[in-house]
């Protein structure tokens, strides 16, 4: 049985029983030790961790084997599912009067009990800052940050603040070669254009559907960027471009950048 945004009713008590100000409070955290002390460092409290699942039936899209093109209802299907998870992760933490949510992991399972059946799953550590402050975005949600506990300290530390994990998906069916093309190329160097215009046109909109997220957001820009190709189940001629990443923006006019140092070890 679930309640609000789907999240269960076990989670709403493990949640509440997170909550600051009660007397048995305790945090959970997937952080490592350094990630949490310099998610302390940077002025945030772990709260708690904070997850979002959805088990998603994906489709099948009939196309012209010859053709480059886009496969939409995979597109879509692909997006959805993702968005799901993140949702219900999000939702975990306003339960918790979360800030944001700092190191998400989202992660795709192809599960055994059932034919083209996948968990989306995301995961990350609900946080609360300890000064109060414009920490949550521009549509009123924690933000979401997949970077690591360093590069979020980094970040905050330059005067620069996250807004949210932003993404775009993209499943495309590679046009296969005729048979006469294929004996052409045999022992010789040579471009194969319609294999090149099909990855590249790809990955542009999985490119150009997170920097829509990201103007949505009203981000400077988006940093930690990762542009995954993805073949899951569908065959060597259909693939998922997926690109994610963290949209920020300015705290302050001026940033002051941490220099690095130089450390050496105390050891032969």
């Amino acid at each position: 049985m679930t309640t609000v945004d789907g999240i269960p009713e076990d989670a709403m008590r493990r949640l509440a029983e997170m909550k600051p100000g009660q007397k048995t409070s305790l945090f959970t955290s997937d952080l490592s030790v350094n990630e949490f002390l310099l998610v302390r460092e940077a002025g945030f409290r772990p709260l708690g961790m904070v997850l979002g699942s959805s088990i998603y039936h994906v489709g099948f899209q009939f196309g012209r084997w010859s053709k480059n093109q886009e496969l939409e209802v995979l597109s879509n299907a692909m997006y959805h599912a993702r968005e799901l998870a993140m949702t219900r992760m999000e939702a975990e933490a306003d339960v918790l009067g979360a800030d944001g949510i700092v190191g998400v992991r989202l992660d795709i399972e192809f599960k055994e009990f059932g034919s083209d059946l996948a968990e989306f799953i995301a995961v990350g550590t609900a946080v609360k800052a300890d000064q109060p402050g414009q920490w949550r975005n521009n549509t009123g949600k924690p933000f979401t940050s997949d970077l690591s506990g360093q590069d979020f300290w980094t970040l905050v530390q330059a005067g620069y603040a996250p807004l949210g994990m932003v993404m775009g998906s993209c499943v495309y069916h590679v046009a296969h070669q005729r048979f006469w093309q294929a004996m052409s190329n045999v022992g010789q160097n040579v471009e194969i254009p319609q294999f090149t215009e099909a990855l590249y046109d790809a990955r542009e909109l999985a490119m150009s559907r997170m920097q829509a997220e990201a103007e949505a957001l009203q981000a400077e820009g988006i940093v930690g960027v990762q542009l995954l190709s993805l073949p899951h189940r569908w065959g060597g001629h259909t693939t998922e471009f997926f690109a994610i990443g963290t949209a920020v923006k300015p705290l302050r006019a001026d940033h002051t950048i941490a220099k690095p140092q130089l450390v050496l070890p105390l050891v032969d």
